[in-house]
């Protein structure tokens, strides 16, 4: 099995070195095949824009094997060229956007089957924001004010990304939806890997990662391990 890698967005602005370079070291290092995945920008159609910032950005860590993959809508997710990328690849990196649409475009997808067989070969899968959203059980969908049925990877658990900026305010809203569910709080420039001692959960990055569950409130910061269930 693998490795997932959640971050609360911002993940080019600078603040996320160690966590990403921690993920390209998991992925086998510099020369590892890396694939990012822009569908979740394709709604705003900034899908481009989004894969070349992806792109670039891990370059400026060192990575030479860094691809932005045209899988912008449900067609694509089932193309099998794409199919085949994705299934050798060493990391795999979903951008934020829509979370949404990016879950209606992966669901049953033959894309994401291959996502998670990479997963299960070893590789590290996982994303900022909505790329981040999507993997858990359940994720909330601020463009649309609903809560939907997520990914799966990550059980009992939903993740607020932008946790210390607008995040922060679909917490009630969430806790009234989804009672006794753990809610994982990411701050904007902060990630969280399980690749800590016994696959617990590190967080890295400028900020912290806060879980809330029921009328418990935890506050972890970088270097800080953790397990999910609290």
């Amino acid at each position: 099995m693998g490795y997932i890698l959640l971050e609360g967005g911002g993940e080019f602005a600078g603040g996320m070195d160690a966590v990403d370079r921690r993920a390209i070291e998991l992925a086998g290092g510099l020369h590892a095949l890396i694939s990012i995945v822009p569908a979740a920008a394709a709604p705003a159609n900034d899908h481009h824009n989004a894969g070349n910032n992806g792109m670039e950005w891990f370059r400026s860590l060192g990575a030479t094997n860094v691809t932005a993959l045209p899988l912008i809508d449900r067609k694509s997710a089932d193309d099998h060229g794409l199919v085949e990328i994705l299934r050798r690849s060493r990391m795999i990196y979903m951008l934020g956007g829509s979370p949404h649409y990016l879950e209606q475009c992966l669901r049953a997808s033959a894309s994401w089957q291959a996502m998670l067989a990479a997963y299960e070969m070893g590789a590290v899968l996982g994303g900022s924001s909505a790329g981040a959203m999507v993997l858990c059980e359940h994720y909330y969908d601020p463009f649309k004010n609903e809560v939907y049925e997520g990914l799966g990877l990550i059980p009992g658990a939903c993740v607020i990304p932008h946790h210390e900026t607008f995040g922060q305010s679909w917490l009630s809203h969430l806790q009234e939806f989804l009672p006794g569910l753990l809610l994982i709080g990411i701050d904007e420039q902060t990630g969280m890997l399980n690749d800590g001692p016994q696959g617990q959960w590190q967080v890295y990055g400028k900020r912290t990662v806060t879980l809330h569950q029921g009328q418990n409130t935890s506050i972890f910061g970088p270097g800080r391990c953790f397990d999910l269930a609290g």
